[in-house]
C-alpha cells in the first residue's frame, strides 16, 4: 500500500562478491540534508458551552443571558468546520460573557441578602417598641 508524500526511492540492493571488502569500496557522500518540520500539536479550541447552558438556566435575569447562548454554539460550530481562529473568537467572547454574568449574579445575590438583613433587622428593630 502506498501513503502520499512517504515514498522514498532507495538504490537497487546489489549482492557483494565473495573476496571484496567493506573498506575497500568507495564511500557514498553523506552530503543529504533533511528538514523535517514539527508541528506543535494544537488542543482544539473551548467553547464553554455547558457553563454557558449554566449561567442562562440558573439565575440569570439580566440581558447577558440573552447572548450566552450564541456565542458558545458557534464556537462549537467553527470547530467542527475547521475554522481555529473563529472558534477562538466566539470561545473567548463566550468566556468573557460568563464572567461578566457570574460577576452580575453574584453582585446580585449579595445585594439581595443585604437588603433582605437589613429590611429584617429594622422590622425586628420596630418591633420590639
Amino acid at each position: 500500500m502506498k501513503s502520499l508524500g512517504m515514498e522514498q526511492t532507495l538504490p537497487p540492493y546489489e549482492v557483494l562478491p565473495t573476496g571484496v571488502n567493506m573498506e575497500e569500496l568507495p564511500r557514498m557522500s553523506t552530503t543529504t540534508t533533511t528538514a523535517v518540520t514539527v508541528e506543535e500539536e494544537q488542543l482544539p479550541p473551548r467553547d464553554h458551552l455547558v457553563w454557558s447552558l449554566f449561567t442562562t438556566l440558573y439565575g440569570n435575569p439580566l440581558p447577558t443571558s440573552l447572548t450566552l447562548p450564541s456565542a458558545s454554539p458557534q464556537s462549537r460550530d467553527r470547530k467542527m468546520l475547521g475554522d481555529r481562529s473563529g472558534a477562538l473568537s466566539y470561545g473567548s467572547t463566550a468566556k468573557c460573557l460568563n464572567i461578566t454574568a457570574l460577576v452580575l449574579n453574584i453582585t446580585g445575590i449579595v445585594i439581595v441578602i443585604i437588603v433582605l438583613a437589613v429590611v429584617f433587622s429594622t422590622a425586628r428593630h420596630y418591633g420590639r417598641g
